[in-house]
């Protein structure tokens, strides 16, 4: 069983950035698509962004789309998201996935296996 480990995440003022990274403590296929999820507190955990395996398709919220970018390094096995105009809406914990498919609109993506820890994203007003 793969397991994900997050990390990146802080605190941040609006209109801030942050980059967070996602390894996997087993090897894994490259092949995988992938994807970030978040889950802010009294929330159910959402879809942000997914990318395929090779990084030429990838997939976004609504709410994330022209300030998030995913990306993936299938050298070193990592998992990228670089999140820009952070928003105190922002706020949560972001986790990393493997993803069935990248999903479309009104059908997202559906993670594959167990969840990580999560990196904590807080952004203040």
């Amino acid at each position: 069983q793969v397991q994900w480990v997050e990390s990146g995440g802080g605190l941040v003022q609006a209109g801030g950035s942050l980059r967070l990274s996602c390894a996997a403590s087993g090897r894994i296929s490259s092949a995988n698509p992938m994807g970030w999820f978040r889950q802010a507190p009294g929330k159910e955990r959402e879809f942000v962004a997914t990318i395929n395996w090779n990084g030429g398709t990838t997939y976004y919220a609504d709410s994330v789309k022209g300030r998030f970018t995913i990306s993936r390094d299938n050298t070193q096995n990592m998992v990228y998201l670089q999140m820009n105009s952070l928003k105190p809406e922002d706020t949560a914990v972001y986790y990393c996935n493997r993803v069935l498919t990248l999903g479309v609109p009104g059908i997202p993506p559906t993670p594959s296996d167990s969840w990580g820890q999560g990196t904590q994203v807080t952004v203040s007003s």
